[in-house]
C-alpha cells in the first residue's frame, strides 16, 4: 500500500493529501452544524473552520496587538463578517473543533459575566497558557480555586488605607522630579509604567524595584519581556507551541528571584506577630496579609504575581491615555487644575474625601477608560454546553463546552449605536469629553472597564484612587500641554511645568 502511494509521485500525493484534508474539515463542519441544529440554535458568522483560512487571521491579530492597532482590527473584523442578524459577533475555528467566538454585544458580556456565570470561566486552555506566569491565581482559575483566591486578596482592597495614599504620594513626587524643563519632550507613558511598577511592588512587598531611578533594572526588563511574550501566547493560542519560550521562562525566574527573599522573610514572622502587625495600617503590606491566611509559598507567589500585573498595567495605561487626550484639550486641563486647586490647594496631600469630592476628576478618568479600557479584550471558556442570546427575534448562538468567547470592551465601548444621538450635551462618542458624564450614565453592560458580576475587579477602588491621586499631583503643575506624538504608545508629550 505504501509503495503504491509512493509510486504515484509528489504531485498526486499532494493532491490526495489536500483532498483528504478538505474532506476532513468539511465533515467536521457538517458534524458541528448538525450538533448546533439539534441544540435549537445557530452559529455566529463564520470566518474560517480550517488552518488555511484561520492562520492569516491569527497572524494578523498578533501583528495588530504588537503594533497597538486592536481598535482597527476589531472594527474591520465586524465590518467584514458581520451580518444584519449578527452584526457584532463572529467565530473562527482553527481545526474545526474549538470555536473562538468574538463579540462586542453588551448582552453577550452580561451573559458570560452574570446571567450564565457558572457556565463560563477561564477554562483549561487559558489556565495552561498563563500558568507559568500567574500560576493558580485569581486570574487563571475557576470554581473553588478562584473563590479561595478572591477571598484571600479581597480584604486588602476593601478599606481606604492611609498607607496607600502615602505610597502614591512618594512615587508621584518622584515622577514629578523626572519631568524635564518647560517645553522639552518626555516619554510620559514610560514614566507612568515605571511609577506604577514602583507603586505596586511597594504596596505588595513593602519594598520597590525603584524602576523610576533605574529604568534598566533586571526586574522591569524581565516584567516587560514576559508580558510581551505572554500576550503573543494568548492571541496565538493554537500556535503557541511554535513561540520560543527561552526569554519568557528566564524572565519569570528573574521576577521570582526578586520576590522570594521578601516571601521568605515574611514567612519567618509568626502568625501571632502578623496579627499584631495587621492593626498598624502603615506597616502592614499585601504580602503580610496573605501570609496570615496561608503559609504556602506557591500560593503567595501566584497571588503576588497576579496583583502585580493588574496593578501596574491598568493604571499606567489609563494615565497615559488621559494625558494624551488632555494634551488635545487645554481648556479641560485648565478646568481640572482649578477644581484641584480649589479642593486641595497647592501644597497638601489629598485625602480620600478630597478625591471623592472632585467629580470632574472622576469623570475625566472615566472618559479615558471609556475610550481606552485598560483591558481591551477578555476571554471566557464554556465550562459546559451553553449559549449566547441572539438579537430580539433571532435564535440563540450555541456554545459548546471548550469553546472560547472573546469579548472586547475596547470595540464595544466605541460602538456609536450604544450611545445617545449627538447633541450639545452629548458630543460625538469618539470625542474625549468628561462633561458628558455630568448628565449621562452608560446603559448596563456597555461600559465595563473593570469587568462586572462576581469577577468584577477587586482592585477597582485602589486603581481609581491611584489614578485620581496622580492626576491631582501632576495637573496643577501643567499650565498647558502640547501634543508631539500621534499615538500614546510613543509617549512623547511636551509639557510646560
Amino acid at each position: 500500500m505504501f509503495a503504491t502511494l509512493m509510486a504515484l509521485g509528489p504531485v498526486y500525493l499532494s493532491g490526495l493529501t489536500f483532498a483528504m484534508l478538505a474532506i476532513f474539515f468539511a465533515t467536521r463542519r457538517l458534524v458541528n452544524d448538525r450538533r448546533i441544529y439539534d441544540a435549537g440554535g445557530v452559529r455566529a458568522n463564520v470566518m474560517a473552520t480550517n488552518p488555511l483560512f484561520a492562520i492569516p487571521f491569527f497572524v494578523s491579530s498578533g501583528w495588530d496587538q504588537m503594533n497597538n492597532r486592536l481598535d482597527k482590527f476589531y472594527a474591520n473584523l465586524f465590518r467584514r463578517f458581520g451580518t444584519p442578524s449578527q452584526p457584532n459577533v463572529v467565530e473562527i475555528s482553527f481545526f474545526g473543533g474549538t470555536r473562538f467566538i468574538m463579540t462586542r454585544e453588551p448582552e453577550h458580556v452580561k451573559t458570560v459575566l452574570t446571567s450564565k456565570f457558572s457556565s463560563y470561566g477561564k477554562g483549561q486552555q487559558f489556565h495552561d497558557a498563563w500558568h507559568p506566569f500567574l500560576g493558580d491565581s485569581i486570574f487563571t482559575t475557576d470554581g473553588k480555586l478562584w473563590s479561595d483566591s478572591r477571598a484571600l486578596i479581597r480584604p486588602m482592597f476593601l478599606k481606604d488605607r492611609i498607607r496607600d495614599l502615602e505610597i502614591f504620594d512618594t512615587w508621584a513626587a518622584r515622577l514629578i522630579n523626572k519631568l524635564p524643563a518647560s517645553g522639552e519632550t518626555v516619554d510620559i507613558c514610560d514614566l507612568f509604567y515605571r511609577m506604577t511598577l514602583d507603586v505596586t511592588t511597594d504596596y505588595l512587598l513593602g519594598a520597590s524595584v525603584n524602576s523610576l531611578e533605574d529604568p534598566k533594572n533586571d526586574f522591569a526588563k524581565a516584567f516587560n519581556e514576559v508580558q510581551r511574550i505572554q500576550m503573543l501566547i494568548t492571541i496565538l493560542s493554537p500556535l503557541n507551541g511554535l513561540i520560543p519560550k527561552y526569554r519568557y521562562n528566564r524572565g519569570i525566574r528573574i521576577l521570582e528571584e526578586f520576590m522570594n527573599p521578601y516571601i521568605e522573610a515574611t514567612l519567618r514572622i509568626s502568625p501571632e506577630e502578623l496579627e499584631k502587625m495587621s492593626k498598624n495600617d502603615k506597616e502592614f503590606t499585601f504580602l503580610h496579609n496573605i501570609a496570615r491566611f496561608t503559609r504556602d509559598r506557591t500560593v503567595i507567589r501566584d497571588q503576588i504575581m497576579a496583583v502585580l500585573i493588574a496593578g501596574r498595567d491598568t493604571t499606567a495605561a489609563t494615565l497615559s491615555w488621559t494625558v494624551y487626550e488632555l494634551s488635545n484639550y487645554p481648556h479641560i486641563v485648565r478646568k481640572l487644575r482649578n477644581v484641584i486647586l480649589n479642593t486641595v490647594g497647592s501644597s497638601r496631600m489629598p485625602t480620600y474625601e478630597d478625591l471623592k469630592n472632585m467629580p470632574y476628576l472622576t469623570h475625566t478618568i472615566n472618559e479615558a477608560l471609556r475610550l481606552y479600557p485598560a483591558v481591551p479584550y477578555n476571554v471566557r471558556a464554556a465550562l459546559e454546553d451553553t449559549s449566547l442570546p441572539g438579537l430580539p427575534g433571532q435564535p440563540e448562538i450555541i456554545v459548546f463546552k471548550g469553546d472560547v468567547v472573546v469579548y472586547s470592551a475596547l470595540s464595544m465601548q466605541r460602538r456609536p449605536d450604544i450611545y445617545p444621538p449627538t447633541s450639545e450635551k452629548f458630543p460625538d462618542p469618539q470625542v474625549f469629553c468628561p462633561e458628558r458624564w455630568d448628565h449621562w450614565t452608560p446603559k448596563p453592560w456597555t461600559y465595563v472597564p473593570f469587568n462586572g458580576g462576581p469577577r468584577i475587579c477587586v482592585g477597582q477602588n485602589f486603581a481609581m484612587t491611584e489614578m485620581a491621586f496622580c492626576c491631582e499631583c501632576h495637573l496643577p503643575l501643567l499650565h498647558s500641554t502640547g501634543l508631539l506624538a500621534n499615538r500614546c504608545d510613543s509617549g512623547e508629550v511636551a509639557a510646560e511645568v
